[in-house]
Order: structure tokens, then C-alpha cells, then sequence
């Protein structure tokens, strides 16, 4: 399994997370519709509080553990403080899909949100067609717990999601 860090987002990701969130691939599987400026992502980099409970949510790089390069990005969002529970988001870059980043990054989210932040309860929610995905999160103790009929939209046609939850 490829080790990785987790750390805070700088002023020295934005063109990642630029190319990250303007990829037109994931806009069908994620709740973007309009592309994001240089501007408004420096912004949010700039403004962000790094406090969960401020922010409703916690975003992170993921890099290769000696600090060369960006994997990618993932988050917690939804954050529900009175229910504890969120949903885990993320994005490996293509050029580092299926080398094992996927499982070191979901491994040490479970342990970030067990031991760090107190969840009760993590999910995601995949499209059905992306089995590895599924495969993954389930290698991790994530249970199936139902399907989304139309739930994800790529602007053509409507698919079917899987909500996957793991009790911490």
C-alpha cells in the first residue's frame, strides 16, 4: 500500500485543486454545475477556518508521504455535529488511480474521524457503475445500505447511487 500525509490545504495547491474541481469527469458524480475561478478557490483557501464545526466540513491534500506530489484531495462534508456524522469525499488523480492511494487515504479518514473529530458515523455515496469504488470503501467495513434511483445526473441521463455508511 502507498503511504501518504494528510495536511492542510496552501496557497500552493490552487492550481490542483483548480484542475480538481473544474475536471468535467467528476462534475457528474459530485454536486458541482458551474466552473470554479482561480479567484474564488484562492478565496476559499485564504478564508477557510479549518474548523469543522465553522465550516461544516474538512478538506484535505493528500500528498505522497515524502511531500513530492499531490494524490489528490478529500473531505468531509455535510458535517451533522448533532448526530455525528458526515460524508466522505475523494479524489485520486489520474495519473495515481489504482496504485493504492484510495485505501491509505480511506484508512487514515476513519481514523482521523474516529480518533480526532468523534463521528459516530461516516458514508459515502457512489455511483453504481463505479464498482472499484464500492470495492474499496467496502474493503474498509463500509456497508451498503441502499440505492439512490436517479440520483446522479451527467446531463444526458439519470443514474443509480449507492449510499454506503461505516458505524465508528
Amino acid at each position: 500500500m502507498n503511504e501518504i500525509r494528510l495536511r492542510a490545504l496552501e496557497p500552493e495547491d490552487l492550481d490542483v485543486l483548480y484542475a480538481i474541481e473544474n475536471d468535467l469527469d467528476l462534475w457528474s458524480v459530485g454536486y458541482t454545475t458551474v466552473p470554479y475561478s482561480r479567484y474564488l478557490l484562492h478565496d476559499y483557501i485564504a478564508n477557510s477556518q479549518c474548523d469543522i464545526y465553522a465550516d461544516r466540513q474538512v478538506r484535505l491534500v493528500v500528498e505522497m508521504e515524502d511531500g513530492s506530489d499531490v494524490v489528490g484531495i478529500v473531505d468531509i462534508t455535510d458535517f451533522e455535529p448533532r448526530h455525528n456524522r458526515a460524508e466522505l469525499g475523494l479524489v485520486v488523480r489520474k495519473k495515481y488511480r489504482n496504485m493504492g492511494f484510495g485505501g491509505s487515504v480511506v484508512r487514515k479518514m476513519i481514523d482521523y474521524s474516529r480518533e480526532v473529530i468523534h463521528l459516530h458515523q461516516l458514508y459515502v455515496v457512489i455511483d453504481s457503475n463505479n464498482t472499484s469504488c464500492i470495492d474499496l470503501f467496502k474493503n474498509y467495513g463500509f456497508k451498503e445500505s441502499h440505492c439512490l434511483e436517479d440520483w446522479l445526473y451527467d446531463g444526458e441521463k439519470y443514474r443509480k447511487a449507492v449510499f454506503l455508511t461505516l458505524f465508528l
